[in-house]
């Protein structure tokens, strides 16, 4: 059953707390895991949540840290000591050591640092701070099971053991060579059944997945996809192995990615939370609007050239929204399909080909949604046949060609080492709104001769 807060529960830490009951309150909260106890800090007064990072162990806090919203854990932070924030980094893998000391000052490193007791975990978190954001070194973890070729099975599977104290979860063996140079991967069950005195070199599998310790971070997360692998080792130019990267740290990146496109589809110039600041979050979302409204005054001055269509054909304005709403969805919906490609690296093929599809399948819907159109224009209002065929054909002329911008606007973005999420959301929908009234009003000027 899934762990719930509820009142009662916050009421009981909160009177444990103030009466000083250490022990009442160790007892209660060591039976949760810690992810719900991360909630429960998330819940509690912040004094109360210092309170309890400092009465329980460091064993059990370490993961908690982990698990508090961003904003929490760095107040927290604040309140600890270097030597308190070193006995909660000394419980962590190494991954996770150096996301936490990242997000202090580099004087406070420092301290936490050289407060570190075990000198080899220190030099291990300094390695990956030293690594950029983004990158495959900043996600890897030093942390794992490795033999050389020239070990015996015997061995290997007393160095094994010591090995795995160290590890959380061991979901691969790597095999290296005399030179630390990653050469292949040990299958658990071959290394059971094979005889004491034979050489890893022997029984080894050659055929290993890796990535360069430079490499992007969302590449990572596609290579492990695509080979559904739940962890990967990390070497550096000369195939040098330097540690691995797992699963959770994956997901991690596949989250914050998706979060950080949906904002910027939605219109948002950088990362906001829902419990950000009203200037943070104006400052996120004005750079856009600010575009909306140049968007929304330019649209203004293209139906203002054509002032004279209003005196002769003032029905051609009752449609006006429609056209220029049509051609933003239109265009959202072919940047958003693309930009999902894009995403998980399923766009295949060439661009002509796809520029022939976009034409197809913007001639079909259009003739269907224009068909639809004319004829509820020309039964229910009474429309002249020229007005409907002008308004018919816009639509499908809009669409066509906003199908053909949300397609290409993304992938030629992408090219060009952007984000193609920025494509989606305000900067295509302000484009084709300008484009639809346009094509609408001078298709209308030909039909109608104004």
């Amino acid at each position: 059953m899934a762990f719930e807060i509820d009142d009662d529960f916050i009421e009981k830490i909160e009177f444990f707390i103030e009466n000083k009951d250490d022990k009442a309150l160790r007892k209660h909260l060591n039976e949760e895991h810690h992810a719900d106890i991360a909630e429960v800090l998330d819940e509690l007064d912040f004094d109360n949540a210092v309170y309890i990072i400092k009465l329980l162990d460091s064993e059990k806090t370490s993961e908690i840290l982990m698990e508090l919203d961003e904003d929490v854990r760095e107040k927290i932070l604040q309140n600890l000591s270097a030597k308190e924030i070193a006995d909660e980094v000394g419980e962590m893998d190494t991954d996770d050591a150096a996301d936490i000391i990242g997000e202090l000052s580099e004087d406070r490193q420092r301290r936490v640092i050289n407060a570190l007791e075990d000198t080899e975990h220190a030099a291990d978190i300094k390695e990956l701070l030293s690594y950029e954001d983004d990158s495959a070194g900043s996600l890897m973890a030093k942390e794992l099971v490795k033999v050389y070729e020239t070990w015996t099975v015997a061995g290997c599977l007393r160095r094994i053991r010591g090995q795995a104290k160290e590890v959380s979860r061991v979901h691969s063996i790597y095999v290296v060579d005399k030179e630390n140079k990653l050469v292949g991967r040990l299958s658990l069950k071959d290394l059971i059944v094979a005889k004491n005195d034979q050489k890893i070199a022997d029984i080894y599998i050659k055929s290993v997945d890796s990535v360069n310790v430079s490499e992007d971070d969302e590449e990572v997360a596609k290579i492990m996809a695509k080979y559904d692998l739940e962890a990967i080792p990390v070497v550096d130019d000369n195939n040098v192995l330097l540690g691995r990267i797992t699963i959770d740290d994956i997901v991690d990146v596949i989250r914050e990615e998706a979060d950080k496109d949906y904002q910027m589809a939605a219109g948002f110039s950088q990362e906001v939370e829902v419990n950000d600041t009203i200037w943070e979050l104006t400052k996120a979302r004005l750079p856009w609007l600010i575009l909306a409204l140049f968007g929304g005054f330019i649209s203004v001055s293209v139906l203002g050239s054509f002032d004279s269509a209003m005196l002769d054909f003032p029905e051609l304005f009752f449609f006006t929204p429609l056209i220029a709403a049509m051609a933003g969805n239109v265009g959202v919906q072919s940047s958003a399909i693309i930009v999902q490609g894009l995403a998980n690296d399923s766009l295949k093929g060439s661009l002509f080909k796809r520029l022939m599809k976009e034409i197809a399948q913007g001639l079909l819907n259009g003739f269907v949604l224009a068909a639809l159109l004319m004829s509820a224009g020309m039964l229910f209002l009474g429309f002249p046949l020229n007005l409907g065929i002008t308004v018919a054909l816009s639509l499908i002329s809009v669409i066509i060609i906003a199908s053909i911008i949300g397609t290409f606007i993304p992938i030629i973005l992408d090219k060009r080492g952007i984000d193609p999420a920025l494509a989606t959301g305000p900067f295509i929908t302000t484009s084709n709104d300008i484009l639809g009234i346009l094509i609408y009003f001078s298709i209308a000027k030909l039909v109608l001769g104004f």
